[in-house]
């Protein structure tokens, strides 16, 4: 595995191309987390970073993550977003920390090192000294000492950045059918209604796992059985990409009858749903099919989300071993009533730290953690759906997506 002997044991038995089982030791050992910040998150992966209405105007900037490394999204005057890496060349300290604003330029605090929106070191406190003495010396070139720029590439609003020059063009590295997926979602122009964040209390790859495992869906979330927003006998599937690293999966309802509207009732919603508030279940077909719940991954850090009428995007930011940052932004389309904007933040309900469904999921990856440091050499096991990373018609049970989430892992790490 090419790893130092100094780190704890690995005595598993992991083949190569092995997908079905997975050692614990990969949530729990250190030395395989920081191998992952160089070979995966600054290796040839797109990193989700933002979207662009976040910066709209010059000047406007907000701080993001790739793994670890802080990064700064900005808008230069030019109008492109720039993602540059938040670290001063001189010392180390971030540039930028203040999670958003607006700036002229980037001043670091601690020696007043200068830089534009494009990263370029425009300023050096004392450059020339005091006095006749000191200084950085005639040998200083500014042009050497720029902020680190990420690889940028926007698609649907969406932000990517990529520390690597070997990570191919975004439309190949996701696939034809996937951004085709996307498509479907981002309709038209977006806007931000608001954002959630909350801290799991586990290694980021068991929430990026819990996503692509479609069968758990309702079994662990019982509201989604209970109001009918997914069912193991609705329609829908999995989509997964040819290289088996991104995946979509969705459910769709059955069409409703000639004479129901474009708001789906099967039967009136006091008979249907035993809620207070019913119209939390209430689904506008806005986006030209019956899909009630589409969950698409993009490797490593993204899922994009349409659960009835609340749509989002979410970012995995890793915060050490064992915890991870989930960050939620919340989005309506520009051109929203202020009545659909209500109904999107009434089925925000559902998700969220304390969602009505997704709430599950933010214990459900702490109960795997700490059970997993009891043996790291002992394997979890995939055999749902098989062996193979395919997609499936017409059923979610399967873990062929989480398969494919180690393929790439896997790759990746070099594994």
């Amino acid at each position: 595995m090419q790893l130092s002997q100094s780190a704890p044991e690995r005595s598993w038995n992991w083949p190569a191309g092995e997908f079905t089982r997975v050692p614990f030791a990969v949530y729990t050992d250190a030395e395989i987390y920081a191998l992952e910040q160089k070979r995966l998150f600054q290796g040839p992966t797109w990193n989700f970073l933002g979207l662009d209405i976040e910066v709209p105007n010059a000047g406007d900037y907000k701080l993001t993550h790739v793994g670890d490394a802080p990064v700064i999204m900005v808008r230069t005057r030019e109008g492109a977003v720039n993602a540059l890496l938040n670290r001063c060349a001189h010392k180390g300290a971030v540039v930028c920390y203040k999670p958003r604003g607006n700036v002229q330029e980037f001043n670091c605090v601690y020696h007043n090192w200068v830089y534009d929106l494009g990263g370029k070191l425009t300023g050096v406190a004392f450059k020339k000294g005091v006095g006749g003495k000191g200084g950085v010396g005639p040998e200083f070139e500014p042009d050497d000492h720029s902020l680190r720029a990420l690889r940028v590439e926007t698609y649907k609003g969406l932000v990517f950045g990529s520390f690597s020059d070997e990570t191919p063009p975004f439309a190949e590295y996701l696939g034809a059918e996937l951004l085709k997926a996307i498509d479907r979602v981002f309709i038209k122009p977006l806007k931000v209604l608001g954002y959630h964040s909350q801290v799991l209390p586990n290694n980021w790859k068991l929430y990026a796992e819990n996503n692509k495992d479609s069968y758990h869906a309702s079994l662990l979330h019982v509201f989604h059985n209970t109001f009918g927003v997914v069912r193991p006998n609705m329609g829908g599937g999995i989509k997964i990409s040819p290289s088996g690293w991104h995946h979509l999966s969705y459910t769709e309802r059955s069409a409703p009858n000639d004479d129901e509207t474009g708001r789906e009732k099967v039967r009136s919603l006091k008979d249907q749903y035993k809620l207070h508030d019913p119209a939390l279940m209430e689904h506008r077909l806005e986006l030209g099919d019956l899909i009630t719940n589409s969950i698409q991954t993009v490797f490593p850090n993204l899922i994009v989300q349409q659960i009835l009428n609340c749509l989002a995007v979410r970012q995995i930011v890793p915060r050490g071993l064992d915890r991870a940052e989930l960050v939620w932004t919340v989005l309506g389309f520009a051109d929203d009533t202020p009545d659909m904007v209500e109904l999107r933040l009434k089925a925000n309900n559902l998700v969220g730290p304390a969602g009505f469904i997704s709430m599950e999921d933010g214990c459900v990856g702490g109960f795997v953690q700490r059970a997993a440091k009891a043996d790291p050499n002992a394997m979890t096991i995939m055999p749902m759906g098989g062996k193979a990373i395919e997609p499936s018609q017409g059923s979610r049970v399967t873990e062929a997506a989480v398969r494919g989430f180690w393929k790439a892992w896997r790759s990746c790490m070099h594994m």
